[in-house]
């Protein structure tokens, strides 16, 4: 979910802080990718005749080919892509994802009793859930690509938030918005303005624009984000984002803001709220640069098991493999040059 409305107070408070930029501008620099909103995006990707992308042997690769094309993107304009895993979630997340669960069941009774064959479809696409076997696939796929991956203790945008803050990569790929509350100096994302058609441009978000414009420290604009509504904790009742912006313009904290007695606190929202702005930090001054792997560890592209993988594993038509991995190469070539 990330933070409720976030990207429009930004747009509202500070457009300044988000730039259209074209990828091609990060040529040369290390990007981290959020995994798990990609790879569901690719898994729920299917063909115009409404079936899921698979392989000779009816196995569903969609979130292979998908990964595969999004992964070329970055290569062929010499940006290094290192993908991050989720590891367990805090258990404070725990109702968040037992909602999304409800959801998947609810889509999938639906769908079961559903007729029309693209009701069904969108509905199907709802049921949708990321399994083990998912990121084992992925694993094999970057493992030919040439593409480091790293596994996070926690939430994948939390730690690639804090690689970033520690200059470990240049900026953090990802479509939650609670990337930006853990540190994450700079976030890309689909881009935001929606007259901007070309897909190799995205939105850049720069933290330290945002807090000069906002006049705010993390610390309150962490606090800002928990009164938006988290994951990690309920809300207080009848404060959305702009009320929540003009309570910390005024009090500065959340305890003061629950001082002023202007306020009703639900236990749910007073019981978290702190142990949220912990959740916030969970990886900040944790991370030792010198413990992760160099460019020099990392192995290299394989072409020729690549294209083997791509077209007998995943039945990808050969020209498109051939065109996507010349791409790289030409790439490669120009950065050598």
């Amino acid at each position: 979910m990330g933070i409720k409305n976030l990207t429009a107070l930004i747009r509202d408070k500070s457009p300044d802080s988000i730039e259209s930029v074209s990828l091609y501008s990060f040529q040369g620099k290390r990007v981290a990718i959020d995994t798990s909103i990609f790879l569901y995006r690719a898994l729920t990707n299917v063909r115009s005749n409404g079936d899921y992308l698979k392989n000779h042997e009816g196995k569903v690769v969609s979130h292979l080919v998908g990964i595969f094309h999004n992964t070329i993107q970055y290569l062929s304009l010499g940006i290094t892509p290192i993908y991050i895993f989720d590891g367990k979630p805090p258990r404070e997340k725990y109702e968040c994802i037992q909602e999304r669960k409800d959801k998947a069941r609810e889509c999938q009774k639906r769908m079961d009793q559903e007729l029309d064959p693209i009701a069904k479809q969108k509905l199907e696409k709802g049921t949708i859930r990321i399994n083990k076997g998912h990121i084992d696939d992925l694993k094999v796929l970057f493992d030919h690509m040439g593409v480091q991956y790293l596994q996070s203790d926690s939430e994948a945008e939390s730690y690639a938030g804090e690689l970033c803050r520690i200059g470990y990569v240049d900026a953090v790929v990802s479509e939650d918005m609670d990337t930006m509350v853990y540190g994450t100096p700079f976030l890309l994302r689909k881009c935001v303005d929606r007259s901007i058609k070309r897909r190799d441009v995205v939105s850049s978000f720069n933290l330290q624009k945002l807090l000069e414009d906002l006049e705010m420290d993390l610390t309150q604009f962490t606090d800002l984000c928990i009164l938006c509504g988290c994951d990690y904790c309920g809300t207080l009742p009848k404060i959305g984002p702009v009320r929540a912006y003009q309570h910390m313009k005024t009090y500065g904290s959340i305890e003061k803001l629950i001082e002023s007695g202007i306020v009703e606190v639900p236990d749910s929202f007073s019981l978290r709220y702190q142990r949220s702005r912990e959740l916030f930090r969970i990886f900040t001054d944790k991370v030792d640069i010198k413990s992760l792997p160099t460019e020099s560890e990392v192995p290299k592209i394989d072409f020729e098991k690549l294209e083997e993988y791509m077209i007998s594993g995943c039945s990808m038509d050969q020209k498109r493999v051939t065109t996507a991995l010349n791409k790289v190469k030409r790439a490669q070539t120009t950065i050598m040059d």
